[in-house]
């Protein structure tokens, strides 16, 4: 027998942004929800911790497209705005490169020409063309796909016509070159796919689309951080007569005669309900949250034969005394390596950890002094690195401190004897991922998002493994990064029935 918990008629597992934007699309609907999630803090990827007065943000960093947080927010007859205090950015980044040179991105298409020009003049009518090309395909690749559900393989095959037409069988990269001529600017143009986990040089041109997203919507910051956006979602969820529970961790999730029944804890607890969302990386709902049940198509082979996101090296840290120098370093920038497609292949096709490397790095108290101590600095610094699925992965526990050193040599050339301000310093390694978020490989973004693993060649929204069991997050439809996770729960929204047209045994279409 299982345990019915009182009031609940679903359960999500995991309280990162998929699954709280889960939990709230299904309030919306009238059904009392339990959120339950291993970490001490909602957010997943998205939380915080602090040390020594400085707050880190452990994951995203960025806010595009926050019309789908007000959608979301509208749907719960709620005002994202009164909830959460979000910051337009401009500049949204600055790009660096080993010969000094630099570009600037924002919002103003004039401004974005005149840095075109200033880095490349013969460049300014290619850029022009990639401008339109990314706007023909944000409402493809955004506003057709990425907000239905693609479980049906005739909702794929409706698009295909535009696919050819926008020639997503190129690389992201292929498409810059076919616009520009400068390096530095295929580059600026192309690297985008890897906030999202995927390589540039084969992930489709479709997702040309952030810099529509970028130049139409806007770069902004949540004070507080990505995490002030989570605790605004628990306190929706519980508004609307829903619980959170942390420091919890989910099991298995328990299938009779094919249905969802509810999960099982750690500690042996069996919790019930006729709906089960999981916000768990897809790999692991299926690989172990499922273990004990047949898959028909999500089975252990077809996942070890998956291409899966890089790994991430975060390194974060804090400095006391150093709020008015290295002005010139802004809230976003992005400092490259000598190489940019040698170092994707280490990442992405050798599994080889680089000497060099590129970062991006975090500077939230340019924006919200009060991340820091008075008259001091937050920053992360993240570097991709291969996943541990690779043979021969590297042993973090012995490689952490070397790498951070390398990590810190490379900055120093940005921010001269920053160490010698130090007070705080954290680090998460792939290792970590995997141990602290159950992230397979210890990946940073679940699968990649190439082509074939993109649409309903990705793990759907609803399982077909399950009747009863949804999937929300970055490892299903439409992928990672905050719009995309936020959008995984609108497309869930869609194909759950109102609670009044629910019987407990429901079956999804």
């Amino acid at each position: 027998m299982l345990t019915h918990f009182p009031d609940s008629d679903a359960i999500v597992i995991g309280a990162g942004l998929g699954g709280l934007a889960s939990a709230m699309r299904l309030g919306a609907k009238g059904y009392q929800v339990t959120v339950l999630d291993k970490l001490d803090r909602a957010g997943g990827r998205g939380s915080s911790i602090t040390r020594d007065g400085h707050r880190f943000d452990l994951g995203p960093t960025i806010v595009t497209f926050p019309e789908l947080l007000e959608d979301l927010w509208r749907a719960c007859g709620r005002d994202f705005h009164k909830d959460v205090d979000l910051r337009p950015l401009d500049p949204f980044y600055e790009i660096r490169w080993p010969d000094g040179s630099r570009f600037t991105a924002c919002g103003d298409t004039d401004r974005m020409l005149a840095e075109v020009a200033r880095l490349s003049p013969g460049d300014v009518k290619g850029y022009k063309k990639f401008l339109k090309g990314s706007k023909d395909r944000y409402e493809v690749g955004f506003e057709r796909l990425g907000r239905i559900s693609m479980h049906k393989l005739i909702e794929t095959v409706k698009v295909l016509p535009a696919f050819a037409r926008l020639r997503a069988d190129r690389s992201i990269l292929a498409h810059a070159r076919s616009c520009v001529k400068d390096e530095r600017l295929r580059m600026a143009l192309s690297f985008h796919p890897l906030f999202i986990g995927g390589d540039p040089m084969h992930v489709t041109s479709i997702y040309a689309l952030v810099s529509h997203l970028e130049k139409e919507f806007g770069v902004h910051y949540a004070i507080g951080g990505v995490q002030a956006i989570a605790d605004a979602m628990v306190r929706v969820i519980e508004g609307q007569g829903g619980r959170v529970h942390l420091g919890v961790e989910v099991d298995e999730i328990l299938v009779e005669q094919s249905h969802a029944k509810g999960v099982r804890l750690a500690d042996g607890e069996t919790l019930a309900a006729p709906l089960v969302v999981s916000n768990a990386d897809a790999g692991h709902t299926y690989s172990r949250l499922l273990r004990n049940h047949a898959k028909r198509r999500w089975t252990d082979r077809k996942l070890d034969r998956s291409r899966w996101s890089m790994g991430l090296f975060v390194w974060y840290f804090g400095t006391e005394g150093t709020r008015d120098k290295w002005l010139d370093v802004g809230h976003h920038t992005i400092i490259n390596g000598p190489r940019y497609e040698g170092l994707l292949s280490d990442i992405f096709l050798r599994g080889k950890l680089s000497q060099d490397m590129s970062l991006y790095l975090h500077r939230p108290t340019v924006t919200e002094p009060g991340a820091a101590p008075e008259g001091g600095d937050t920053f992360y610094a993240l570097s991709p690195v291969p996943h541990l699925g690779w043979d021969n992965a590297v042993n973090w526990d012995e490689m952490h401190e070397t790498y951070r050193q390398q990590v810190a040599r490379v900055l120093d050339q940005h921010m001269p004897g920053f160490e010698q301000h130090l007070t705080a310093s954290h680090i998460l390694t792939p290792s970590d991922f995997e141990s602290r978020y159950l992230s397979p490989h210890g990946c940073g973004f679940s699968i990649e998002p190439r082509i074939l693993q993109s649409a309903w060649f990705r793990p759907h929204n609803v399982s077909e493994e399950a009747k009863g069991l949804f999937l929300a997050g970055a490892g299903t439809h439409p992928g990672a990064g905050l719009p995309g996770v936020i959008a995984s729960a609108e497309v869930l929204a869609g194909m759950v029935p109102p609670i009044a047209t629910k019987d407990n045994r429901m079956a999804a279409e």
